[in-house]
């Protein structure tokens, strides 16, 4: 599976030819959103396929999924652990072999981990947890490994530097992982080809190419 990440950025940020661009570029299997308005809605009226949307609660914009062709399963939108202000939702899509949660996690660099184990423990056993996970430093997630790029993807009021956007695998072997073009927003999307891994691997780290 070729996926592409990328927070759009709700305010002032990507619009729907812009993601429709990114689409048309690299022919995504599956693209992820997260600060995804209505607007992204009508993504298939410019690139077919399909498009489902979750917001989160009480904003205008939440996260989303796009597909070339209709998926066995619908993606399935679930609560997770929320901060005080922000109610939170993450998305998840069966793909059958395997699962992917698309996550747009809080702030809180306590709160955050707590989210991501809280997804962990509703996947499959073969599944990535991708999106903009807001955190800094090592994810602390047992069973997983970060199979995303290095590089960074937000520059913080656009001086400090920091890898935001990753991909943390369990059962699957990231081939390659790349930074794209930031494009209209201030995050960088990225962009991952997964695939199953052997069965003796599943539950060990698996190397990857580093791609800039």
């Amino acid at each position: 599976m070729k996926l592409i990440s990328w927070n759009l950025l709700h305010r002032d940020g990507a619009e729907l030819i812009d993601v429709a661009r990114l689409i048309e570029r690299h022919q995504p299997d599956l693209l992820v959103m997260q600060e995804a308005t209505r607007a992204i809605e009508s993504l298939p009226d410019l690139v077919g396929g399909i498009c489902a949307r979750a917001p989160l609660p009480g904003r205008v914009h939440g996260l989303a999924m796009w597909l070339p062709i209709p998926p066995p399963h619908l993606p399935q939108v679930f609560p997770m652990p929320s901060g005080a202000v922000v109610q939170r939702v993450w998305q998840m899509l069966d793909l059958g072999d395997f699962a992917v949660a698309n996550v747009h996690l809080s702030q809180g660099q306590l709160l955050n981990r707590v989210q991501l184990r809280h997804v962990a423990r509703h996947l499959p056993r073969c599944a990535a947890v991708v999106g903009d996970y807001n955190l800094v430093g090592p994810s602390l997630l047992p069973g997983f490994h970060d199979g995303g790029p290095r590089r960074h993807t937000h520059r913080m009021s656009d001086v400090l530097p920091l890898r935001l956007d990753r991909c943390l695998v369990r059962g699957l072997v990231c081939s390659e992982a790349e930074v794209l073009a930031r494009g209209a927003s201030d995050h960088r999307p990225i962009m991952l080809r997964l695939s199953l891994a052997a069965a003796s691997q599943i539950g060990q780290q698996q190397p990857r190419p580093r791609v800039a």
